[in-house]
């Protein structure tokens, strides 16, 4: 009794359809792929996955389910608007440190059962994926360069173990602008890329990776709460210490 129920929660392998749809559907939702513009032909599609024909076309017929994109006749597929390239747009006006934190409030209702259905759900690359983006993060902290692109590919590759392509696609839309720990996100400040800062990211990240790993999901959901708990702790403290700075340099300020 106790095989089967092990053997019950082995993850199926993932149809080859379900690869070309996330890599098709990551294009869109990230703009390599524009609204309006055509999606390469089908036999470029062919040789690109190296798949046949039947399974691009089993992908294209998912892509247009979802409303991604639409088949014209004797003109091939072209990408539709969607609402995900609205909320990108949103997430570009985001500057201020109050917007941050609505932010993370958004990536917690995502990301904490994301981080659970992982720790059940993922394969063995999926799971090595992670740990990719884990040690690089390492990599270039100990080189002092940005961390910010391989702190959203932690996140963003522990969504995609959720193998529910949905996860991937709201956290696409949302950008790797929701990482602070950039130079190029707009919430930067000498403080967010300090050693001590992103030491102390990583070693949340490591806390998420292990429960995974185990395949603990109450415990990767705890580790991802306390994750983006801290976060927005930071950034509170971050409007605290503007206003202690505010008030040292005006004197005249009354605080009584």
């Amino acid at each position: 009794m106790t095989d089967i129920a092990t053997d019950q929660r082995i993850e199926r392998k993932p149809k080859l359809s379900e690869h070309v749809v996330a890599a098709l559907r990551s294009q869109v939702i990230g703009g390599e792929i524009m609204p309006g513009h055509k999606l390469p032909t089908e036999s470029q599609l062919t040789e690109t996955f190296g798949v046949s024909r039947t399974v691009i076309r089993e992908a294209i017929a998912s892509l247009a389910a979802d409303g991604l994109v639409e088949s014209r006749q004797g003109a091939g597929v072209f990408v539709l608007e969607h609402p995900a390239s609205t909320f990108s747009s949103f997430s570009q006006e985001i500057k201020k440190v109050s917007q941050a934190i609505n932010v993370l409030e958004v990536r917690m209702g995502i990301e904490i059962e994301s981080a659970g259905l992982a720790a059940t759900r993922r394969n063995a690359a999926q799971e090595a994926l992670i740990q990719e983006a884990f040690f690089e993060f390492e990599r270039l902290l100990n080189l002092g360069e940005p961390t910010g692109k391989a702190d959203f590919a932690f996140h963003r590759e522990i969504a995609s173990a959720t193998n529910n392509p949905f996860y991937v696609e709201i956290l696409d839309a949302l950008g790797d602008r929701t990482i602070p720990c950039d130079r190029n996100s707009p919430w930067y400040s000498v403080e967010v890329l300090s050693t001590e800062y992103l030491t102390g990211l990583q070693r949340e990240h490591l806390l998420i990776l292990k429960a995974i790993s185990a395949g603990d999901a109450q415990a990767a959901r705890d580790a991802m709460r306390a994750h983006l708990i801290a976060a927005q702790d930071r950034y509170r403290n971050r409007l605290t210490s503007q206003q202690a700075e505010y008030l040292a340099a005006s004197p005249r300020v009354r605080t009584t």
